[in-house]
Protein backbone atom coordinates (compact mmCIF):
# COMPACT_ATOMS: atom_id res chain seq x y z
CA UNK A 1 0.00 0.00 0.00
CA UNK A 2 1.37 3.35 -0.54
CA UNK A 3 1.52 6.58 1.51
CA UNK A 4 -1.42 7.79 2.42
CA UNK A 5 -2.86 11.77 2.48
CA UNK A 6 -3.12 12.91 6.23
CA UNK A 7 -6.84 14.24 5.68
CA UNK A 8 -8.14 11.69 3.46
CA UNK A 9 -6.63 9.22 6.19
CA UNK A 10 -8.59 11.22 8.87
CA UNK A 11 -11.98 11.08 6.72
CA UNK A 12 -11.71 7.59 5.35
CA UNK A 13 -10.95 6.24 8.86
CA UNK A 14 -13.32 7.50 10.42
CA UNK A 15 -16.21 7.32 8.16
CA UNK A 16 -15.10 3.27 8.26
CA UNK A 17 -14.92 3.54 12.14
CA UNK A 18 -18.57 4.91 12.55
CA UNK A 19 -20.08 2.41 9.72
CA UNK A 20 -18.65 -0.43 11.96
CA UNK A 21 -19.45 0.24 15.89
CA UNK A 22 -19.55 4.00 17.20
CA UNK A 23 -22.63 5.46 18.73
CA UNK A 24 -21.89 8.40 20.80
CA UNK A 25 -24.02 11.24 22.93
CA UNK A 26 -23.63 15.00 22.93
CA UNK A 27 -26.09 16.97 24.64
CA UNK A 28 -28.66 14.36 24.91
CA UNK A 29 -28.61 13.88 20.88
CA UNK A 30 -27.54 10.70 19.76
CA UNK A 31 -25.73 10.37 16.02
CA UNK A 32 -24.64 6.91 15.23
CA UNK A 33 -22.97 5.95 12.06
CA UNK A 34 -22.40 7.84 8.57
CA UNK A 35 -25.09 10.74 9.95
CA UNK A 36 -21.96 11.68 12.36
CA UNK A 37 -19.57 11.19 10.16
CA UNK A 38 -21.57 13.99 7.57
CA UNK A 39 -21.97 16.24 10.02
CA UNK A 40 -18.42 16.98 11.22
CA UNK A 41 -16.07 15.77 8.36
CA UNK A 42 -16.01 18.77 6.02
CA UNK A 43 -15.22 20.80 9.63
CA UNK A 44 -12.17 18.14 10.35
CA UNK A 45 -10.58 18.77 6.85
CA UNK A 46 -10.35 22.21 6.97
CA UNK A 47 -9.14 21.77 10.79
CA UNK A 48 -6.38 19.26 9.56
CA UNK A 49 -5.45 21.71 7.11
CA UNK A 50 -5.68 24.54 9.18
CA UNK A 51 -2.92 23.15 11.25
CA UNK A 52 -0.56 22.03 8.00
CA UNK A 53 -0.66 25.39 7.36
CA UNK A 54 0.62 26.46 10.65
CA UNK A 55 3.03 24.33 10.24
CA UNK A 56 4.10 25.47 7.39
CA UNK A 57 4.15 28.94 8.74
CA UNK A 58 6.37 27.79 11.98
CA UNK A 59 8.73 26.23 10.03
CA UNK A 60 9.23 28.60 6.84
CA UNK A 61 12.49 29.37 7.88
CA UNK A 62 14.08 25.90 9.22
CA UNK A 63 16.11 22.88 7.65
CA UNK A 64 12.73 21.11 8.46
CA UNK A 65 9.98 23.19 7.04
CA UNK A 66 6.78 20.82 7.37
CA UNK A 67 7.48 19.48 3.80
CA UNK A 68 4.65 17.67 1.67
CA UNK A 69 6.17 14.34 2.62
CA UNK A 70 5.87 14.64 6.17
CA UNK A 71 2.33 14.92 5.91
CA UNK A 72 1.50 11.16 4.56
CA UNK A 73 0.88 8.41 7.00
CA UNK A 74 3.48 6.14 5.41
CA UNK A 75 2.76 2.27 5.31
CA UNK A 76 5.85 1.30 3.61
CA UNK A 77 6.97 -1.68 5.39
CA UNK A 78 4.23 -0.86 8.07
CA UNK A 79 6.63 0.94 9.95
CA UNK A 80 6.26 4.79 10.52
CA UNK A 81 8.51 7.31 11.75
CA UNK A 82 8.61 8.81 15.36
CA UNK A 83 10.85 11.99 14.95
CA UNK A 84 10.39 15.14 16.98
CA UNK A 85 9.27 16.42 13.80
CA UNK A 86 6.17 13.81 13.28
CA UNK A 87 5.22 14.93 16.96
CA UNK A 88 4.54 18.37 15.93
CA UNK A 89 2.83 16.98 12.89
CA UNK A 90 0.40 14.87 14.95
CA UNK A 91 0.01 17.78 17.57
CA UNK A 92 -0.80 19.92 15.80
CA UNK A 93 -3.13 18.65 13.12
CA UNK A 94 -4.86 17.59 16.13
CA UNK A 95 -4.47 20.63 17.72
CA UNK A 96 -6.24 22.55 14.11
CA UNK A 97 -9.32 20.02 14.18
CA UNK A 98 -10.40 20.14 17.32
CA UNK A 99 -9.67 24.50 16.77
CA UNK A 100 -12.27 24.22 14.20
CA UNK A 101 -15.05 22.01 15.38
CA UNK A 102 -15.28 24.53 18.68
CA UNK A 103 -15.23 27.68 16.50
CA UNK A 104 -18.26 26.09 14.02
CA UNK A 105 -19.87 24.94 17.39
CA UNK A 106 -19.60 28.49 18.81
CA UNK A 107 -20.87 29.90 15.83
CA UNK A 108 -24.04 27.97 15.73
CA UNK A 109 -22.94 25.31 12.80
CA UNK A 110 -24.34 22.66 14.47
CA UNK A 111 -27.55 21.19 15.45
CA UNK A 112 -26.46 19.67 18.54
CA UNK A 113 -23.87 21.52 19.76
CA UNK A 114 -23.71 25.73 21.11
CA UNK A 115 -21.60 27.54 23.56
CA UNK A 116 -20.78 26.18 27.19
CA UNK A 117 -23.21 27.42 29.08
CA UNK A 118 -22.04 25.13 32.19
CA UNK A 119 -20.67 28.46 34.53
CA UNK A 120 -23.23 30.97 33.41
CA UNK A 121 -24.25 32.79 36.68
CA UNK A 122 -21.71 31.13 38.93
CA UNK A 123 -18.85 34.01 40.59
CA UNK A 124 -15.86 33.66 38.73
CA UNK A 125 -13.85 36.05 40.88
CA UNK A 126 -13.84 39.67 43.02
CA UNK A 127 -16.06 41.73 40.85
CA UNK A 128 -16.94 39.14 38.22
CA UNK A 129 -19.04 36.14 37.14
CA UNK A 130 -19.39 33.97 34.54
CA UNK A 131 -21.44 34.92 31.53
CA UNK A 132 -21.77 35.05 27.98
CA UNK A 133 -20.67 32.62 24.87
CA UNK A 134 -18.07 30.72 26.23
CA UNK A 135 -16.25 28.55 23.25
CA UNK A 136 -17.18 24.83 24.10
CA UNK A 137 -13.85 23.07 23.74
CA UNK A 138 -15.43 20.19 25.35
CA UNK A 139 -17.05 19.65 22.30
CA UNK A 140 -14.44 20.35 20.04
CA UNK A 141 -11.94 18.39 22.26
CA UNK A 142 -14.32 14.87 22.27
CA UNK A 143 -14.90 14.83 18.82
CA UNK A 144 -11.82 15.93 17.44
CA UNK A 145 -10.61 12.16 19.46
CA UNK A 146 -12.90 10.22 17.90
CA UNK A 147 -11.98 11.24 14.64
CA UNK A 148 -7.92 12.09 14.84
CA UNK A 149 -7.20 9.22 17.03
CA UNK A 150 -9.22 6.71 15.12
CA UNK A 151 -5.80 6.42 12.71
CA UNK A 152 -4.42 4.75 15.50
CA UNK A 153 -5.48 1.21 15.98
CA UNK A 154 -2.29 -0.50 17.32
CA UNK A 155 -0.86 -0.94 20.67
CA UNK A 156 2.91 -0.60 20.01
CA UNK A 157 5.11 2.58 21.23
CA UNK A 158 4.58 4.26 17.83
CA UNK A 159 0.53 4.39 18.24
CA UNK A 160 0.99 5.20 22.20
CA UNK A 161 4.14 7.99 21.19
CA UNK A 162 0.93 9.29 18.24
CA UNK A 163 -1.75 8.97 20.58
CA UNK A 164 -0.04 11.59 23.18
CA UNK A 165 1.24 13.90 21.08
CA UNK A 166 -2.45 14.10 20.04
CA UNK A 167 -3.37 14.85 22.99
CA UNK A 168 -0.91 17.45 23.39
CA UNK A 169 -1.71 19.22 20.34
CA UNK A 170 -5.63 19.07 21.85
CA UNK A 171 -4.15 20.47 25.15
CA UNK A 172 -2.59 23.23 23.88
CA UNK A 173 -5.83 24.68 23.06
CA UNK A 174 -6.96 24.66 26.02
CA UNK A 175 -3.64 26.06 27.36
CA UNK A 176 -4.03 28.95 24.58
CA UNK A 177 -7.29 30.06 25.78
CA UNK A 178 -8.15 33.86 27.23
CA UNK A 179 -10.58 35.50 29.16
CA UNK A 180 -12.48 37.79 27.82
CA UNK A 181 -15.11 40.17 29.70
CA UNK A 182 -18.00 42.82 29.28
CA UNK A 183 -18.48 45.56 32.05
CA UNK A 184 -21.56 46.58 33.68
CA UNK A 185 -22.67 49.07 35.98
CA UNK A 186 -24.24 52.93 36.91
CA UNK A 187 -22.49 54.99 33.69
CA UNK A 188 -20.03 52.57 32.91
CA UNK A 189 -18.65 52.47 36.38
CA UNK A 190 -17.30 48.64 35.63
CA UNK A 191 -18.87 47.29 39.26
CA UNK A 192 -19.10 44.16 37.90
CA UNK A 193 -18.14 41.98 34.65
CA UNK A 194 -19.52 38.88 33.37
CA UNK A 195 -16.60 37.16 31.90
CA UNK A 196 -16.59 34.32 29.59
CA UNK A 197 -13.33 31.81 27.80
CA UNK A 198 -12.87 32.05 24.24
CA UNK A 199 -10.28 30.54 21.80
CA UNK A 200 -6.85 32.58 21.06
CA UNK A 201 -5.99 33.16 17.71
CA UNK A 202 -4.75 30.15 15.76
CA UNK A 203 -0.98 31.72 15.50
CA UNK A 204 -0.88 31.18 19.14
CA UNK A 205 -1.83 28.02 18.98
CA UNK A 206 1.28 27.40 17.05
CA UNK A 207 3.56 29.46 18.45
CA UNK A 208 2.84 27.17 21.65
CA UNK A 209 3.44 24.12 19.78
CA UNK A 210 6.79 25.32 18.34
CA UNK A 211 7.89 25.54 22.06
CA UNK A 212 6.55 22.42 22.39
CA UNK A 213 8.55 21.04 19.58
CA UNK A 214 11.58 22.73 21.17
CA UNK A 215 12.04 20.74 24.35
CA UNK A 216 10.08 17.64 22.99
CA UNK A 217 11.59 14.84 25.08
CA UNK A 218 12.89 11.34 23.42
CA UNK A 219 11.53 8.00 24.55
CA UNK A 220 13.68 5.11 25.15
CA UNK A 221 11.84 2.19 25.02
CA UNK A 222 13.09 -1.28 25.65
CA UNK A 223 14.66 -2.34 22.19
CA UNK A 224 14.06 -6.14 23.03
CA UNK A 225 10.95 -7.15 20.85
CA UNK A 226 7.80 -8.34 23.12
CA UNK A 227 6.94 -12.23 23.15
CA UNK A 228 3.75 -11.00 21.17
CA UNK A 229 3.27 -7.70 19.14
CA UNK A 230 0.07 -6.55 21.31
CA UNK A 231 1.15 -8.66 24.83
CA UNK A 232 -0.25 -7.31 28.00
CA UNK A 233 3.97 -7.07 28.80
CA UNK A 234 4.15 -4.73 25.66
CA UNK A 235 1.82 -2.61 27.29
CA UNK A 236 3.04 -2.20 30.33
CA UNK A 237 6.71 -1.29 29.34
CA UNK A 238 5.16 1.21 27.23
CA UNK A 239 2.93 2.62 30.79
CA UNK A 240 5.02 2.00 32.62
CA UNK A 241 7.78 4.39 30.01
CA UNK A 242 5.10 7.20 30.09
CA UNK A 243 4.07 7.56 33.68
CA UNK A 244 6.99 10.08 33.92
CA UNK A 245 5.68 12.29 30.83
CA UNK A 246 3.74 15.24 31.19
CA UNK A 247 0.34 15.17 29.28
CA UNK A 248 1.16 18.86 27.43
CA UNK A 249 4.90 17.51 26.75
CA UNK A 250 5.84 16.39 23.38
CA UNK A 251 7.81 12.82 22.92
CA UNK A 252 9.36 10.70 19.88
CA UNK A 253 11.18 8.00 19.80
CA UNK A 254 14.01 8.56 16.34
CA UNK A 255 16.58 10.92 16.45
CA UNK A 256 15.71 13.56 13.49
CA UNK A 257 17.52 12.51 10.25
CA UNK A 258 20.33 15.44 8.47
CA UNK A 259 17.36 17.42 7.15
CA UNK A 260 20.30 19.74 5.28
CA UNK A 261 20.89 16.52 3.19
CA UNK A 262 18.94 15.32 0.24
CA UNK A 263 17.33 11.83 0.88
CA UNK A 264 14.15 11.26 -1.83
CA UNK A 265 13.98 7.24 0.15
CA UNK A 266 12.58 9.45 3.48
CA UNK A 267 11.07 12.19 1.01
CA UNK A 268 13.85 14.73 1.98
CA UNK A 269 14.85 17.75 -0.57
CA UNK A 270 17.31 18.84 1.70
CA UNK A 271 17.92 22.50 1.36
CA UNK A 272 19.91 23.89 -1.63
CA UNK A 273 18.01 25.96 -3.70
CA UNK A 274 15.91 26.79 -0.53
CA UNK A 275 15.15 30.58 -0.44
CA UNK A 276 16.74 32.36 2.50
CA UNK A 277 15.99 36.17 3.97
CA UNK A 278 18.70 39.02 4.60
CA UNK A 279 19.33 42.40 5.44
CA UNK A 280 15.83 43.71 5.97
CA UNK A 281 15.41 45.56 9.35
CA UNK A 282 11.66 44.75 9.48
CA UNK A 283 12.60 41.21 10.05
CA UNK A 284 12.45 39.26 13.09
CA UNK A 285 15.61 38.03 14.88
CA UNK A 286 14.38 34.27 13.60
CA UNK A 287 13.90 35.65 9.61
CA UNK A 288 17.14 37.46 9.87
CA UNK A 289 19.39 34.54 10.20
CA UNK A 290 17.98 32.01 8.22
CA UNK A 291 20.81 32.13 5.60
CA UNK A 292 22.70 30.50 8.52
CA UNK A 293 20.35 27.63 9.47
CA UNK A 294 19.60 27.15 5.91
CA UNK A 295 22.80 27.70 3.95
CA UNK A 296 26.05 28.28 6.18
CA UNK A 297 25.26 25.43 8.55
CA UNK A 298 24.60 23.12 5.90
CA UNK A 299 28.07 23.41 4.09
CA UNK A 300 26.10 25.92 1.25
CA UNK A 301 27.05 29.16 0.30
CA UNK A 302 24.14 32.07 -0.61
CA UNK A 303 23.59 33.34 -3.65
CA UNK A 304 21.69 36.22 -5.41
CA UNK A 305 19.21 36.72 -7.87
CA UNK A 306 17.64 39.28 -9.18
CA UNK A 307 13.98 38.42 -10.39
CA UNK A 308 11.46 40.35 -11.72
CA UNK A 309 7.96 40.27 -9.91
CA UNK A 310 4.28 41.35 -11.49
CA UNK A 311 1.53 42.47 -9.37
CA UNK A 312 -1.62 44.76 -9.99
CA UNK A 313 -0.91 48.46 -9.10
CA UNK A 314 -2.87 51.78 -9.61
CA UNK A 315 -6.17 50.15 -9.45
CA UNK A 316 -9.19 52.16 -9.42
CA UNK A 317 -13.14 51.58 -9.45
CA UNK A 318 -15.35 52.52 -12.32
CA UNK A 319 -19.03 52.81 -12.26
CA UNK A 320 -20.22 50.19 -12.21
CA UNK A 321 -18.93 47.90 -10.69
CA UNK A 322 -15.57 46.95 -11.93
CA UNK A 323 -12.15 46.91 -10.61
CA UNK A 324 -9.37 48.04 -12.84
CA UNK A 325 -6.08 47.25 -12.04
CA UNK A 326 -2.36 48.18 -14.33
CA UNK A 327 0.13 45.69 -14.26
CA UNK A 328 3.98 46.70 -12.26
CA UNK A 329 7.12 44.86 -12.74
CA UNK A 330 8.89 45.57 -9.97
CA UNK A 331 12.87 43.86 -9.13
CA UNK A 332 13.66 41.90 -6.29
CA UNK A 333 16.33 40.58 -4.91
CA UNK A 334 15.84 36.80 -3.86
CA UNK A 335 18.69 34.62 -1.70
CA UNK A 336 19.23 31.31 -2.16
CA UNK A 337 21.17 28.66 -0.94
CA UNK A 338 23.65 26.68 -3.02
CA UNK A 339 26.37 24.06 -3.46
CA UNK A 340 30.14 25.24 -3.02
CA UNK A 341 32.34 25.58 -6.27
CA UNK A 342 29.43 25.66 -8.33
CA UNK A 343 29.65 28.16 -11.08
CA UNK A 344 29.21 31.78 -9.97
CA UNK A 345 27.75 34.09 -12.05
CA UNK A 346 29.66 36.49 -13.47
CA UNK A 347 29.54 40.40 -12.34
CA UNK A 348 29.38 43.29 -14.36
CA UNK A 349 32.74 44.04 -14.06
CA UNK A 350 33.85 40.83 -16.09
CA UNK A 351 31.33 41.49 -18.31
CA UNK A 352 33.28 44.81 -19.50
CA UNK A 353 36.47 43.55 -19.44
CA UNK A 354 35.59 40.94 -21.76
CA UNK A 355 33.89 43.43 -23.98
CA UNK A 356 36.91 45.88 -24.16
CA UNK A 357 39.00 42.73 -24.88
CA UNK A 358 36.90 42.16 -28.17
Amino acid sequence: MGPLNLLTAMVLAMCCHFEVALAWTVNNFLMTGPKAFLTYASSVQVGAQRGIQECKHQFAWEKWNCPESTLQLSTHNGIRSATRETSLVHAISAAGVMYTLTKNCSMGDFDNCGCDDSRIGQTGGRGWIWGGCSDNVAFGEKISKQFVDALEDGHDSRAAVNLHNNEAGRLAIKATMRRACKCHGVSGSCSIQTCWMQLADFREVGNYLKMKHEQAKKLEMDKKPARAGNSADNRGAIAHTFRSIARTELIYLEDSPNYCVKNLSMGLQGTEGRECLKGDKNMSQWERKSCRRLCYDCGLRVVEKRIEVVSSCNCKFHWCCTVKCEKCTQVVTKYYCARKGGRKPHNKTKRRHHARRH
